[in-house]
Protein backbone atom coordinates (compact mmCIF):
# COMPACT_ATOMS: atom_id res chain seq x y z
CA UNK A 1 0.00 0.00 0.00
CA UNK A 2 3.16 2.08 0.79
CA UNK A 3 4.50 1.56 -2.50
CA UNK A 4 1.54 2.40 -4.57
CA UNK A 5 0.93 5.44 -2.53
CA UNK A 6 4.58 6.04 -3.74
CA UNK A 7 3.92 5.84 -6.74
CA UNK A 8 0.93 7.53 -7.33
CA UNK A 9 2.65 11.08 -5.84
CA UNK A 10 5.35 10.53 -8.33
CA UNK A 11 2.97 9.79 -10.97
CA UNK A 12 0.66 12.82 -10.30
CA UNK A 13 2.30 15.85 -10.76
CA UNK A 14 -1.12 17.65 -9.90
CA UNK A 15 -0.64 16.10 -5.82
CA UNK A 16 2.01 17.92 -5.08
CA UNK A 17 2.52 18.19 -1.14
CA UNK A 18 5.01 15.65 -0.55
CA UNK A 19 6.90 17.26 -3.34
CA UNK A 20 9.30 19.60 -0.76
CA UNK A 21 8.72 19.28 2.99
CA UNK A 22 6.81 22.73 3.64
CA UNK A 23 4.14 21.49 2.07
CA UNK A 24 2.89 18.76 4.53
CA UNK A 25 4.02 20.45 7.74
CA UNK A 26 3.29 24.18 7.09
CA UNK A 27 -0.08 22.77 6.76
CA UNK A 28 -0.11 20.28 9.47
CA UNK A 29 1.29 22.76 11.63
CA UNK A 30 -1.17 25.52 10.97
CA UNK A 31 -3.80 22.69 11.54
CA UNK A 32 -3.20 21.35 14.67
CA UNK A 33 -2.14 24.75 16.13
CA UNK A 34 -5.72 25.34 15.81
CA UNK A 35 -6.78 21.89 17.02
CA UNK A 36 -4.22 21.93 20.16
CA UNK A 37 -4.82 25.16 21.35
CA UNK A 38 -8.49 24.57 21.49
CA UNK A 39 -8.27 21.25 23.20
CA UNK A 40 -5.95 23.46 25.91
CA UNK A 41 -8.58 26.35 26.04
CA UNK A 42 -11.48 23.60 26.96
CA UNK A 43 -8.83 22.40 29.64
CA UNK A 44 -7.58 25.54 30.79
CA UNK A 45 -10.49 27.75 30.80
CA UNK A 46 -13.66 25.94 30.79
CA UNK A 47 -11.89 22.98 32.69
CA UNK A 48 -12.35 20.15 30.42
CA UNK A 49 -11.36 16.50 31.61
CA UNK A 50 -8.32 14.49 30.49
CA UNK A 51 -6.85 11.16 30.82
CA UNK A 52 -3.34 12.37 31.10
CA UNK A 53 -2.30 10.15 33.57
CA UNK A 54 0.35 11.52 36.01
CA UNK A 55 0.91 14.26 33.19
CA UNK A 56 0.16 17.73 34.09
CA UNK A 57 -1.96 19.06 31.76
CA UNK A 58 0.47 22.33 31.76
CA UNK A 59 3.15 19.68 30.24
CA UNK A 60 0.96 18.56 28.02
CA UNK A 61 0.04 21.94 26.24
CA UNK A 62 3.91 22.94 26.47
CA UNK A 63 5.08 19.37 24.63
CA UNK A 64 2.69 20.03 22.25
CA UNK A 65 3.05 23.83 21.22
CA UNK A 66 6.78 22.95 20.94
CA UNK A 67 7.38 19.48 19.98
CA UNK A 68 4.37 19.38 17.80
CA UNK A 69 3.54 22.72 16.90
CA UNK A 70 7.28 24.06 16.42
CA UNK A 71 8.67 21.26 15.12
CA UNK A 72 6.62 20.51 12.24
CA UNK A 73 7.45 24.40 11.19
CA UNK A 74 10.94 23.76 11.81
CA UNK A 75 10.98 20.71 9.88
CA UNK A 76 9.20 21.85 6.60
CA UNK A 77 11.77 25.31 6.91
CA UNK A 78 15.02 22.82 7.31
CA UNK A 79 14.01 20.50 5.30
CA UNK A 80 13.51 23.05 2.37
CA UNK A 81 16.26 25.77 3.46
CA UNK A 82 18.84 22.43 3.29
CA UNK A 83 17.68 21.94 -0.23
CA UNK A 84 18.92 25.58 -1.10
CA UNK A 85 21.93 25.45 0.90
CA UNK A 86 23.51 22.02 -0.04
CA UNK A 87 21.93 21.89 -3.72
CA UNK A 88 20.71 18.07 -2.58
CA UNK A 89 17.57 16.77 -3.12
CA UNK A 90 15.82 16.27 0.51
CA UNK A 91 12.88 14.33 1.49
CA UNK A 92 10.24 13.72 -0.90
CA UNK A 93 7.40 11.45 -1.52
CA UNK A 94 7.51 8.28 0.43
CA UNK A 95 10.23 9.00 2.77
CA UNK A 96 8.71 12.63 3.29
CA UNK A 97 5.27 10.82 3.48
CA UNK A 98 6.93 8.35 6.42
CA UNK A 99 8.55 11.22 8.62
CA UNK A 100 5.53 13.11 7.82
CA UNK A 101 3.57 10.38 9.25
CA UNK A 102 5.74 9.37 12.78
CA UNK A 103 5.09 13.51 13.29
CA UNK A 104 1.25 12.43 12.94
CA UNK A 105 1.28 9.35 14.69
CA UNK A 106 2.59 11.10 17.71
CA UNK A 107 0.23 14.17 17.89
CA UNK A 108 -2.51 11.67 17.49
CA UNK A 109 -1.49 9.66 20.76
CA UNK A 110 -0.65 12.20 22.66
CA UNK A 111 -4.00 13.49 21.83
CA UNK A 112 -5.87 9.99 23.26
CA UNK A 113 -4.06 9.98 26.35
CA UNK A 114 -1.80 8.23 28.94
CA UNK A 115 -3.12 4.41 27.47
CA UNK A 116 -1.34 6.18 24.26
CA UNK A 117 1.98 7.35 25.70
CA UNK A 118 4.50 4.79 25.05
CA UNK A 119 3.40 4.54 21.16
CA UNK A 120 3.80 8.53 21.28
CA UNK A 121 7.15 8.16 22.26
CA UNK A 122 8.58 4.88 20.03
CA UNK A 123 6.86 7.81 17.10
CA UNK A 124 7.94 10.82 18.45
CA UNK A 125 11.38 10.09 19.24
CA UNK A 126 11.65 8.31 15.66
CA UNK A 127 10.96 11.44 13.81
CA UNK A 128 13.17 13.12 15.86
CA UNK A 129 15.94 10.95 14.66
CA UNK A 130 14.70 10.58 11.16
CA UNK A 131 14.40 14.78 10.85
CA UNK A 132 18.50 14.71 12.44
CA UNK A 133 19.06 12.09 9.67
CA UNK A 134 17.54 14.07 7.14
CA UNK A 135 19.00 17.64 7.67
CA UNK A 136 22.52 16.05 8.77
CA UNK A 137 23.58 13.65 5.61
CA UNK A 138 23.14 16.53 3.33
CA UNK A 139 24.84 19.72 4.58
CA UNK A 140 27.83 16.81 5.62
CA UNK A 141 28.13 15.42 2.17
CA UNK A 142 28.59 19.01 1.11
CA UNK A 143 30.88 19.64 3.61
CA UNK A 144 28.85 22.94 5.37
CA UNK A 145 30.73 23.51 8.20
CA UNK A 146 28.51 26.71 9.08
CA UNK A 147 25.13 24.48 9.36
CA UNK A 148 26.59 22.40 12.23
CA UNK A 149 25.14 24.60 14.62
CA UNK A 150 21.48 24.16 13.32
CA UNK A 151 22.17 20.16 12.63
CA UNK A 152 22.93 20.46 16.37
CA UNK A 153 20.04 21.47 17.75
CA UNK A 154 17.79 19.54 15.86
CA UNK A 155 20.02 16.47 17.66
CA UNK A 156 19.70 17.89 21.31
CA UNK A 157 16.01 18.76 20.19
CA UNK A 158 15.74 15.04 20.24
CA UNK A 159 17.67 14.41 23.41
CA UNK A 160 15.57 16.02 25.46
CA UNK A 161 12.24 15.11 23.92
CA UNK A 162 13.71 11.65 25.30
CA UNK A 163 14.46 13.87 28.64
CA UNK A 164 10.27 14.47 28.56
CA UNK A 165 9.40 10.93 27.85
CA UNK A 166 12.05 9.36 30.52
CA UNK A 167 10.99 11.37 33.23
CA UNK A 168 7.11 10.61 32.06
CA UNK A 169 7.76 6.88 32.74
CA UNK A 170 9.39 7.84 35.95
CA UNK A 171 13.08 6.61 35.08
CA UNK A 172 14.24 10.56 35.48
CA UNK A 173 13.18 12.84 38.17
CA UNK A 174 13.15 16.09 36.29
CA UNK A 175 12.66 14.38 32.89
CA UNK A 176 9.47 16.60 32.10
CA UNK A 177 10.79 19.73 33.25
CA UNK A 178 14.01 19.44 31.27
CA UNK A 179 12.43 18.93 28.42
CA UNK A 180 9.92 21.28 28.28
CA UNK A 181 12.73 23.94 28.75
CA UNK A 182 14.86 22.65 27.10
CA UNK A 183 13.10 22.18 23.92
CA UNK A 184 12.06 25.79 24.42
CA UNK A 185 15.53 27.53 24.61
CA UNK A 186 16.34 25.05 21.88
CA UNK A 187 13.75 26.35 19.70
CA UNK A 188 14.41 29.44 20.87
CA UNK A 189 17.97 29.79 20.03
CA UNK A 190 17.36 27.98 16.55
CA UNK A 191 14.95 31.03 15.80
CA UNK A 192 17.23 33.22 17.18
CA UNK A 193 20.15 31.72 14.71
CA UNK A 194 17.72 31.84 11.67
CA UNK A 195 16.16 35.17 11.89
CA UNK A 196 20.11 36.43 12.77
CA UNK A 197 20.83 35.12 8.89
CA UNK A 198 17.40 35.68 7.09
CA UNK A 199 16.11 38.97 7.99
CA UNK A 200 18.58 41.43 7.04
CA UNK A 201 18.75 39.44 3.55
CA UNK A 202 14.66 39.80 3.60
CA UNK A 203 14.40 43.10 4.46
CA UNK A 204 16.94 44.27 1.89
CA UNK A 205 15.22 42.25 -0.60
CA UNK A 206 12.07 42.84 0.45
CA UNK A 207 11.45 47.07 0.88
CA UNK A 208 11.54 47.93 -2.94
CA UNK A 209 14.55 50.64 -2.88
CA UNK A 210 18.63 49.84 -2.12
CA UNK A 211 19.61 49.59 1.57
CA UNK A 212 22.21 47.95 3.28
CA UNK A 213 21.52 46.52 6.90
CA UNK A 214 24.43 46.35 9.33
CA UNK A 215 25.01 43.52 11.31
CA UNK A 216 27.96 42.74 14.25
CA UNK A 217 30.26 39.83 14.35
CA UNK A 218 30.97 40.52 18.01
CA UNK A 219 27.26 41.10 19.14
CA UNK A 220 26.49 37.84 17.27
CA UNK A 221 29.07 35.59 19.50
CA UNK A 222 28.26 37.87 22.32
CA UNK A 223 24.55 37.13 21.62
CA UNK A 224 25.59 33.45 21.08
CA UNK A 225 27.47 32.58 24.60
CA UNK A 226 25.06 35.09 26.60
CA UNK A 227 21.91 33.30 25.27
CA UNK A 228 23.75 30.18 25.90
CA UNK A 229 24.42 30.61 29.42
CA UNK A 230 20.80 32.15 30.02
CA UNK A 231 19.25 28.91 28.74
CA UNK A 232 21.51 26.10 30.98
CA UNK A 233 20.56 28.72 33.56
CA UNK A 234 16.78 28.50 33.21
CA UNK A 235 16.85 24.63 32.50
CA UNK A 236 19.07 23.49 35.26
CA UNK A 237 19.29 25.97 37.59
CA UNK A 238 16.31 28.16 37.79
CA UNK A 239 17.88 30.94 39.45
CA UNK A 240 16.20 34.22 38.40
CA UNK A 241 18.76 36.83 39.78
CA UNK A 242 21.24 35.22 37.29
CA UNK A 243 18.51 35.22 34.57
CA UNK A 244 18.09 39.12 34.96
CA UNK A 245 21.67 39.65 34.89
CA UNK A 246 21.96 37.54 31.78
CA UNK A 247 18.86 39.23 30.13
CA UNK A 248 19.90 42.72 30.73
CA UNK A 249 22.82 42.17 27.85
CA UNK A 250 20.41 39.78 25.64
CA UNK A 251 18.10 42.66 25.96
CA UNK A 252 20.67 45.12 24.70
CA UNK A 253 21.65 43.45 21.57
CA UNK A 254 18.42 42.84 20.60
CA UNK A 255 17.63 46.46 20.51
CA UNK A 256 20.96 46.78 18.71
CA UNK A 257 20.04 44.09 16.30
CA UNK A 258 16.29 45.62 15.65
CA UNK A 259 18.07 49.19 15.29
CA UNK A 260 20.50 48.02 12.37
CA UNK A 261 17.59 45.97 10.76
CA UNK A 262 15.50 48.55 11.11
CA UNK A 263 13.88 50.58 7.50
CA UNK A 264 11.18 52.61 7.07
CA UNK A 265 9.86 50.18 4.31
CA UNK A 266 9.33 47.60 6.44
CA UNK A 267 6.32 48.75 8.02
CA UNK A 268 4.35 48.99 4.60
CA UNK A 269 5.24 45.09 3.54
CA UNK A 270 3.04 42.87 5.45
CA UNK A 271 5.69 40.03 5.26
CA UNK A 272 8.47 42.26 6.80
CA UNK A 273 6.39 43.60 9.43
CA UNK A 274 5.40 40.65 10.45
CA UNK A 275 8.82 39.05 11.17
CA UNK A 276 10.29 42.08 12.57
CA UNK A 277 7.05 42.67 14.96
CA UNK A 278 7.78 39.19 16.40
CA UNK A 279 11.99 40.09 17.01
CA UNK A 280 10.41 43.36 18.55
CA UNK A 281 8.28 40.58 21.37
CA UNK A 282 11.08 38.98 21.91
CA UNK A 283 13.31 41.43 22.79
CA UNK A 284 10.16 42.36 25.22
CA UNK A 285 10.47 39.05 26.97
CA UNK A 286 14.53 39.25 27.52
CA UNK A 287 13.24 42.76 29.04
CA UNK A 288 10.52 41.03 31.20
CA UNK A 289 12.95 38.59 32.56
CA UNK A 290 15.74 41.12 33.68
CA UNK A 291 13.10 42.62 35.83
CA UNK A 292 11.35 39.41 36.78
CA UNK A 293 12.97 39.53 40.06
CA UNK A 294 12.00 42.96 40.96
CA UNK A 295 8.59 43.58 39.46
CA UNK A 296 6.08 41.66 41.67
CA UNK A 297 3.75 42.11 38.51
CA UNK A 298 5.54 39.83 36.40
CA UNK A 299 5.70 36.47 36.37
CA UNK A 300 8.32 33.91 34.44
CA UNK A 301 4.76 32.38 32.64
CA UNK A 302 4.36 36.20 31.03
CA UNK A 303 8.04 36.52 30.36
CA UNK A 304 8.14 33.07 28.61
CA UNK A 305 4.68 33.75 26.20
CA UNK A 306 6.56 36.48 25.28
CA UNK A 307 9.14 34.24 23.85
CA UNK A 308 6.86 31.89 22.54
CA UNK A 309 3.45 33.90 20.95
CA UNK A 310 6.16 35.95 19.46
CA UNK A 311 9.19 33.56 18.36
CA UNK A 312 6.92 30.71 17.95
CA UNK A 313 3.62 31.97 16.64
CA UNK A 314 3.84 35.51 14.63
CA UNK A 315 7.26 34.81 13.70
CA UNK A 316 6.48 31.61 12.37
CA UNK A 317 3.08 32.42 10.70
CA UNK A 318 4.89 35.44 9.18
CA UNK A 319 7.89 32.76 7.74
CA UNK A 320 5.70 30.24 6.73
CA UNK A 321 3.04 32.28 4.72
CA UNK A 322 6.62 34.04 2.95
CA UNK A 323 8.22 30.60 2.47
CA UNK A 324 4.97 29.28 1.03
CA UNK A 325 4.02 31.92 -1.27
CA UNK A 326 7.74 32.61 -2.62
CA UNK A 327 8.19 28.69 -2.96
CA UNK A 328 4.64 27.98 -4.82
CA UNK A 329 6.03 30.53 -7.57
CA UNK A 330 4.24 33.95 -6.40
CA UNK A 331 5.09 37.00 -5.46
CA UNK A 332 6.26 37.37 -1.89
CA UNK A 333 5.53 41.02 -2.43
CA UNK A 334 1.69 40.61 -3.00
CA UNK A 335 0.66 38.53 -0.03
CA UNK A 336 -3.15 37.63 0.04
CA UNK A 337 -4.95 40.73 2.18
CA UNK A 338 -5.73 37.46 4.53
CA UNK A 339 -2.24 37.07 5.40
CA UNK A 340 -1.99 40.34 6.86
CA UNK A 341 -5.10 39.54 9.17
CA UNK A 342 -3.43 36.95 10.55
CA UNK A 343 -0.67 38.33 11.20
CA UNK A 344 -2.72 40.93 13.08
CA UNK A 345 -4.80 38.32 14.84
CA UNK A 346 -1.38 36.73 16.26
CA UNK A 347 0.22 40.31 17.08
CA UNK A 348 -2.76 41.14 19.30
CA UNK A 349 -3.09 37.44 20.75
CA UNK A 350 0.99 38.79 22.44
CA UNK A 351 -0.82 41.61 23.37
CA UNK A 352 -3.66 40.04 25.50
CA UNK A 353 -1.10 37.29 26.75
CA UNK A 354 2.22 39.24 27.71
CA UNK A 355 1.23 42.68 28.26
CA UNK A 356 -2.59 42.87 29.73
CA UNK A 357 -1.86 40.71 32.21
CA UNK A 358 0.64 43.29 33.74
CA UNK A 359 -2.12 45.68 34.19
CA UNK A 360 -5.32 43.69 34.60
CA UNK A 361 -3.91 41.01 36.39
CA UNK A 362 -7.10 40.56 38.75
CA UNK A 363 -8.85 39.41 34.74
CA UNK A 364 -5.89 36.70 34.00
CA UNK A 365 -7.94 33.85 33.03
CA UNK A 366 -9.29 36.33 30.84
CA UNK A 367 -6.84 37.88 28.94
CA UNK A 368 -5.24 34.44 28.01
CA UNK A 369 -8.83 33.23 26.82
CA UNK A 370 -8.31 36.14 24.56
CA UNK A 371 -5.31 35.55 24.05
CA UNK A 372 -5.90 31.71 22.48
CA UNK A 373 -9.10 33.05 20.68
CA UNK A 374 -6.75 35.79 18.69
CA UNK A 375 -4.27 32.63 18.19
CA UNK A 376 -6.81 29.83 17.04
CA UNK A 377 -8.35 32.70 14.82
CA UNK A 378 -4.90 33.67 13.01
CA UNK A 379 -3.56 29.97 12.32
CA UNK A 380 -7.08 29.41 11.26
CA UNK A 381 -6.95 32.21 8.75
CA UNK A 382 -3.48 30.80 7.62
CA UNK A 383 -5.07 27.59 6.63
CA UNK A 384 -7.44 28.56 5.05
CA UNK A 385 -5.45 31.11 2.55
CA UNK A 386 -2.23 28.66 2.54
CA UNK A 387 -4.32 25.24 1.73
CA UNK A 388 -4.56 26.01 -2.02
CA UNK A 389 -0.91 26.97 -2.34
CA UNK A 390 0.14 23.88 -0.16
CA UNK A 391 -1.68 21.25 -2.25
CA UNK A 392 -1.06 22.21 -5.83
CA UNK A 393 1.88 22.49 -7.79
CA UNK A 394 3.66 25.43 -8.24
CA UNK A 395 2.17 28.08 -11.00
CA UNK A 396 5.36 28.37 -12.76
CA UNK A 397 5.72 25.03 -13.46
CA UNK A 398 8.71 24.48 -11.16
CA UNK A 399 9.93 21.57 -9.25
CA UNK A 400 9.04 21.89 -5.88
Amino acid sequence: MMSNNSDYLEENPHFSIFVLGFRPFFLASGIFSVVSMSVWMMVYVYGFQTSLGNLPGLYWHAHEMLYGFAMAVVTGFLLTAVKNWTGMQTLQYKPLLILFLMWFGARLCMLLGADFFIPAAVLDLSFNIFLFIAVAVPVIKAKQSRQIGIVSKVFLLALFNSFFYLGLFGFIGQGLYWGIYGGLFLLLGLVLTMGRRVMPFFIEKGVGYPVQLKNSAFSDNANLLIFLAFSINEVFFLDAVISSYLAIPLFLISCIRLFNWHTKGIWSTPLLWGLYASFIVITLGFLLFALLPYVNVITRSISLHAFTLGGFGLLTLSMMSRVTIGHTGRSVKQPSVWVRVAQWLLLMGCVSRVLLPLFLNEFYIETVFLSQCFWITGFAVFVLVNYPLLTKARIDGAAG
